[in-house]
């Protein structure tokens, strides 16, 4: 079954925060789209989350979700992987209480590395590269006072079909799922994404889906766009806000 007919049917301590980038490998993940639908993006480099108190978008976790979340408490989620230095930083705030920041929930990430490939799955034809024995680039963290959860990564890479992405799985203090959704990242000539893309160990931008054609973005991605700041060099940061019924 393809990665496009599976979504269908479904409805981040090797690196620091240093100040050149080093190197990866991010494969395949929830969808791959025909190569027609590859378009150029935007001039925008910045984005940024949607201002209304409202629950941001719910999307599918994908096929290669965390397995074992709760073994994998940490905020610096390299693990072996090398490429331009990352960090992230998510607000969770309760709609049912006109948006205030959120403390207690937990949160779950997981995205690929630069080549395309996430941990815990492989060997298949949804992923070929076998990464089934390892956990890189997925961890959890609960939010503090501020609502807040931070983490160490690396800046992801693409794969065929899919625009640059961040999954995150939020919950409440007891466990209870709140929302599934994904991150989605500023495109255009001066973007974060572009000028990662043309470092060093990356694979450009040809070939790449922009959100405008990607399968879980194209509806829009006014309350899941994250804003980004920083160089190649120095590394990046992404900051975003998700918001949730709690």
């Amino acid at each position: 079954m393809s990665r496009k007919g599976f979504l269908k049917n479904l409805g981040l301590a090797g690196v620091t925060a240093v100040a050149a980038p080093i190197l990866i490998h991010c494969g395949s993940d929830d969808d791959i789209l025909d190569s027609s639908t590859t378009t150029s993006g935007s001039s925008s480099s910045s984005g940024s989350s949607s201002t209304g108190c409202s629950v941001t978008n719910s999307e599918t976790e994908g096929p290669f979700p965390t397995k074992s979340p709760s073994s994998l408490v940490q905020s610096n989620i390299v693990s072996d992987r090398t490429g331009v230095a990352f960090t992230i930083v998510i607000t969770v705030q309760n709609v049912n209480a006109s948006c205030a920041n959120l403390q207690g929930a937990i949160v779950d990430i997981w995205h690929c590395d630069k080549d395309g490939n996430y941990s815990e799955y492989g060997g298949t034809s949804m992923q070929s590269t076998n990464y089934t024995s390892v956990h890189f680039l997925r961890g959890r963290q609960t939010t503090d006072a501020n609502g807040q959860v931070n983490f160490t990564s690396i800046f992801p890479g693409w794969y065929s079909g899919r625009a640059t992405h961040i999954h995150v799985h939020v919950y409440n203090a007891s466990g209870q799922s709140l929302l599934v959704t994904q991150i989605a990242f500023p495109e255009g000539t001066d973007s974060a994404v572009a000028l990662v893309a043309a470092s060093t160990g990356y694979k450009g931008m040809s070939g790449y889906t922009y959100n405008s054609n990607d399968n879980v973005f194209s509806d829009g991605t006014s309350n899941e766009m994250s804003s980004i700041s920083g160089s190649v060099s120095g590394g990046f940061a992404l900051t975003h806000t998700i918001k949730v019924s709690a």
